[in-house]
């Protein structure tokens, strides 16, 4: 184990003094940045990226002045393979300067040493989500600049709820019932899908009922993924795999396009994201569908994040301070907000919170009757729990609930072995790390 590898984790579980460290083998944010255009001509900075719209975002900063050039290259989404390209880069020292990754997977980038460290613009800071603020600051300081929050949402057939006489669920009572009210009026039919191997969607949940899974306490991190609040969510989906309630089919996978398309899934758990998905998805259902807040516990509003993504340094760039100015721009200027949403299926709900009506005014919502659907993703956003912190292995924590959420459908596991090899598997990991683990 190397002593830049032991220095770098434990300083993420050590708090705000310890993560001084990460400088010392990550590279120091300020003092090897270069002032675009120093020497009257551009500087040139390279970024990676894969969300919808990201190349016309590029275009339109390149167009907009002659400081700083981009150069972008889309590559897989992080869980689809970006991240480990990411990862090899940075090993290999070719790294780009600028990456996109997501709040759950941003901890683990800064415990192996990837990024800088960075400082926002003067005033950026105090417009933000503090939710999404919360999850970029790591140890008293900044690791990403926050592009989107991912406030959950519920969307749902209304011309299929209207014909079942199914409500839309405002509690997961409601939603159960609902659920078996769907199955009764039409065998085929499910109100949602459980994504086996989507454990973010699961997390998102526990997130929602008010689960600390991760805690940093001094120089040891504590881990509890069997909280009251973590069982609850646990038995209730369970639950309903368990009475065949709700279809169990794999994230964007061709089975669930196609239950979406023929009807026999009627509704979607997801994010604000999910409204560029479902459009650009199902575009000859256009009018029919409908968004709702995500069902909560007691009724009142509460959501956990689903994805949402950031722009991170990282530790061998040249161009930091470049590179935060590109990505300020893009997260936090209405031309950097236009640019991204007007490509026409992204429906990005900004951190940036000054800019929610510029979204909104981007994103054509006649798909979904015209409703303000970023009024909606508003109250939401608002109702993020406080707390929920992600863990410095989430590519461990997330690969090992994954593999034994897929066994669930057959019967060789549950929703709890699952939830508990994760558990596992993170404390081997962070032990491994030669971390303190409590839990």
């Amino acid at each position: 184990m190397s002593r830049c590898w032991t220095r770098n984790t434990s300083a993420i579980a050590a708090a705000v003094t310890a993560l001084a460290v990460l400088t010392a083998c990550g590279g120091g944010g300020e003092g090897d940045s270069s002032t675009p255009a120093a020497d009257g001509k551009p500087v040139t900075i390279t970024f990676w990226g894969w969300a919808k719209g990201t190349k016309e975002t590029v275009d339109a900063f390149n167009a907009a002045q002659q400081d700083i050039r981009v150069t972008f290259e889309e590559i897989p989404a992080g869980g689809a393979g970006g991240y480990a390209k990411i990862s090899n880069a940075v090993k290999a020292g070719n790294a780009p300067d600028l990456v996109s990754i997501e709040y759950p997977s941003l901890p683990e980038f800064v415990s192996q040493g990837a990024l800088k460290d960075i400082t926002l613009p003067d005033g950026v800071r105090d417009g933000l989500l503090p939710q999404a603020v919360e999850q970029t600051t790591l140890g008293g300081r900044t690791w990403a600049v926050p592009f989107d929050a991912a406030p959950q949402a519920f969307y749902y057939r209304k011309d299929l709820f209207e014909k079942y006489g199914v409500e839309v669920p405002k509690t997961w009572d409601d939603f159960r019932v609902a659920a078996e009210k769907v199955k009764k009026a039409d065998a085929k039919a499910r109100i949602a899908t459980f994504f086996p191997d989507d454990p973010t969607t699961f997390e998102a949940m526990a997130w929602q009922a008010g689960a600390q899974w991760f805690k940093a306490e001094g120089d040891t991190w504590k881990i509890d993924t069997t909280d009251a609040a973590t069982d609850k969510v646990t038995a209730f989906w369970q639950g309903l795999l368990d009475d065949d309630l709700v279809h169990n089919d794999v994230s964007f996978s061709p089975e669930w396009t196609g239950s979406l398309k023929n009807g026999t899934t009627i509704g979607y758990l997801g994010a604000s994201w999910g409204a560029g998905v479902l459009k650009g998805t199902l575009p000859e259902q256009s009018g029919k569908w409908a968004v709702a807040p995500v069902p909560s516990w007691d009724g009142k509003p509460a959501s956990g994040m689903l994805g949402g993504s950031t722009f991170a340094v990282t530790k061998d760039s040249e161009h930091a301070e470049a590179a935060v100015e590109f990505a300020t721009w893009m997260a936090t200027t209405e031309e950097g907000v236009r640019a991204r949403i007007g490509s026409g299926t992204s429906s990005a709900f900004p951190a940036a919170t000054g800019l929610r009506p510029v979204a909104k005014d981007a994103f054509d919502a006649g798909y979904y009757g015209g409703q303000d659907i970023y009024a909606l993703f508003d109250e939401a956003g608002a109702s993020i729990r406080d707390g929920w912190a992600w863990g410095p292995a989430g590519g461990t924590t997330n690969t090992t609930i994954k593999d034994h959420l897929g066994k669930v459908a057959g019967g060789d596991a549950t929703v709890a072995d699952a939830v508990k090899a994760g558990h596992d598997a993170t404390v081997a990991e962070l032990k491994k790390r030669g971390l303190k683990v409590r839990g």
